[in-house]
């Protein structure tokens, strides 16, 4: 389902996709706090609101200039008129570090729409646990392979390890397909968007390499458990 925008897809890349396509539109009454982000009028990654004025996204999304952010693009019928609606956010970034791949950017002016609950921490992810993902990736493979870009898409994977430090990105965990045995592989595009389990955002969606074809290496989600307290700090929160 979730695949980066204007990759040409060849017959080897096609099979790999096929394990991340199959999602379906996501619900109206969820994902509201979903962000889309562009980059001087390009979009490029997703994001999460965690308050009225803060972002949760992936490092390399918040690194980019002239930065904007669309709010309430879901549902599309969005009675919030917020469809149009660009807020800049050049206000405050907050990058967790060169090798830690998650941060946070805020909004100039306050949104009403309702942020996504952060993970409550005493009851963290476990291996087989259900996680739900979502982005504008593809709806189907093969030379006619476009994204949705109007109706965000959800699908639901299963985490299939947990790492205490990856040596690039940091605090991670990867997902798969329910059922299968290959890893989630994910190349550029929906990269930034919220991981969430029971309603609460417990992983932000990084990327591969720019310089990786489509789909040749498995994606990571960071762990946002692991980055709590400097999160709740940045917010001005006590941990």
């Amino acid at each position: 389902m979730l695949s980066s925008s204007g990759v040409a897809v060849n017959s080897d890349s096609v099979s790999l996709q096929k394990r991340i396509i199959g999602g379906h539109y996501c619900l109206d009454n969820e994902r509201h706090y979903h962000v889309v982000l562009y980059s001087s009028g390009n979009f490029i990654c997703g994001g999460s609101l965690i308050s009225d004025r803060w972002i949760l996204t992936a490092a390399h999304c918040a690194k980019a200039g002239g930065l904007t952010a669309r709010l309430g693009e879901h549902p599309v019928n969005n009675n919030q008129n917020l469809n149009n609606n660009q807020h800049s956010v050049l206000d405050q970034r907050a990058i967790f570090g060169p090798n830690h791949d998650i941060a946070m950017v805020r909004l100039q002016t306050p949104t009403t729409i309702r942020p996504v609950q952060l993970p409550n921490c005493r009851n963290r992810l476990r291996i087989g646990d259900t996680v739900q993902l979502a982005g504008y990736g593809a709806t189907r493979t093969g030379s006619n392979y476009e994204r949705s870009k109007k109706n965000l898409q959800c699908v639901n994977m299963n985490v299939a390890a947990i790492y205490v430090q990856h040596i690039t990105q940091g605090h991670v965990f990867k997902v798969q397909a329910p059922g299968r045995d290959e890893d989630l592989c994910f190349p550029q595009g929906d990269s930034g968007g919220g991981v969430v389990r029971n309603n609460m955002i417990y992983g932000v969606i990084s990327a591969v390499r720019k310089d990786t074809p489509a789909c040749q290496e498995p994606a990571y989600m960071m762990n946002v458990c692991e980055y709590l307290t400097r999160i709740n700090q940045v917010r001005g929160l006590k941990a």
